[in-house]
């Protein structure tokens, strides 16, 4: 009887031996989750239970649990590299099946896609071409061509015309374009046509009486609109263009800016344009066109949305990283890799957006390593051995007493 229960205390200590072995064999390993051995003891039992002078069978080992505490926090020069701070793992595509993750060393393949080493797709939250997130889940992938332009079509200019100035005479265009002597003050600025193609816009401001401005709009010298008249209360403010009183925005007729594209028009809006003394004055002038761009880098923001940056200063949305959590993550089957797949004990994944319900943070440019302490692995490998050597030395115990019974003359 003692040779059998030592000889499942040997399997035991076996048995926590090798988690031992395995948690410090990976304490380098991105991502891992180190594992506890969980041991039961035995008792034979019967339909009426236990007796109370029961002697126990021995030990067994009961589970095999991972440990999912946060491993700490390594940066890195990769972009693609991610770390959750908190809750939550990284859902894979592979061939269709779903498997789940913390190791975020992610690349891009051949085509496009967000993988890791073993070629399994990161999965999360669609973009439009717009850049809006959509809400459908699929795999993440980067397209490497350049974004289109946008053709200029909206001009905000938020300025200061001088109020002191002296009225000029009426506006004249010469050869070489509008006479200095005919205009107070000029800005120019650069928009954009449907092909990308850059044009110097400029606006001639011509005080016409003590309310009144006119305004003429050229793109590459040549007249777009104008005039568009102006007029100013006492107090500086901004009452009225062309006589409509309200009106703060002004529309140039359709047409080609430069020879090339597709006609355009362009709206300007004045309703940031005070006229104070103190002399002229050019706070911000935004226009909504670009120029096409080539993309120049990656990047993901804490909610784990990746934007693509493009040359041309456009950044576009790609998609969103998709973070799944379980009722019990004790309960996932390990598959390898650093990774776990769904089983009935772990329940269904749930899945959201990083930083929703309880989920975490994405970290990019980092990486999460393991949680194995490596000198606790060390004591419990000490622990481990004296256990395995007291049962063995149970054996030969056992042993001695038994060859000290057959000995008996």
């Amino acid at each position: 009887m003692p040779f059998d229960i030592a000889l499942t205390g040997l399997n035991a200590a076996q048995n926590d031996l090798q988690v031992i072995s395995n948690n410090i064999a990976n304490s380098e390993t991105s991502g891992f989750k180190r594992s506890r051995t969980e041991f039961a003891d035995l008792y034979a039992t019967s339909q009426f239970g236990t007796s109370s002078n029961a002697i126990g069978q021995g030990v067994e080992v009961a589970a095999i649990t991972q440990q999912f505490t946060d491993g700490d926090i390594t940066f890195t020069d990769n972009s693609l590299d991610l770390a959750i701070t908190g809750q939550g793992f990284f859902v894979l595509s592979d061939g269709g099946s779903q498997t789940f993750t913390r190791a975020g060393a992610f690349q891009v393949d051949n085509v496009g896609n967000i993988v890791n080493s073993s070629g399994s797709q990161l999965v999360g939250f669609q973009a439009d071409s717009a850049g809006n997130l959509t809400g459908a889940q699929g795999p993440l992938a980067i397209s490497r061509g350049n974004i289109a332009p946008n053709v200029t079509s909206t001009i905000d200019i938020d300025a200061n015309i001088d109020a002191s100035e002296t009225i000029l005479p009426a506006f004249l265009v010469g050869p070489t374009g509008p006479d200095p002597a005919t205009y107070n003050h000029a800005t120019s600025y650069t928009v954009f046509d449907s092909l990308g193609g850059e044009h110097v816009t400029t606006n001639y401001f011509r005080k016409d009486s003590a309310t009144d401005w006119q305004v003429f709009q050229f793109v590459d010298n040549v007249q777009v609109s104008g005039p568009d008249v102006l007029t100013f209360d006492a107090f500086g403010a901004l009452t009225a263009i062309n006589g409509t009183v309200g009106q703060t925005t002004t529309t140039s007729a359709a047409f080609v800016p430069g020879g090339v594209g597709a006609p355009t028009t362009f709206t300007v809006d004045y309703s940031d344009i005070t006229q104070f003394g103190g002399g002229f004055g050019i706070s911000a002038i935004d226009q909504n066109g670009f120029a096409t761009g080539r993309l120049s880098s990656l990047d993901f923001d804490p909610s784990g949305t990746l934007f693509a940056r493009y040359t041309n200063g456009q950044s576009l949305v790609l998609g969103q990283v998709a973070l799944a959590n379980f009722a019990n993550a004790q309960g996932l089957r390990p598959t390898g890799n650093s990774s776990w797949s769904e089983s009935f004990a772990s329940g269904q994944p749930l899945i959201g957006a990083p930083g929703s319900a309880d989920l975490g943070l994405i970290q990019s440019g980092s990486l999460e390593e393991s949680n194995v302490d490596v000198t606790g692995e060390l004591i419990n490998l000490i622990q481990t051995q004296r256990n395995f050597q007291a049962n063995a030395q149970v054996i030969g115990t056992a042993d001695t007493i038994t060859q000290t019974i057959i000995n008996i003359r």
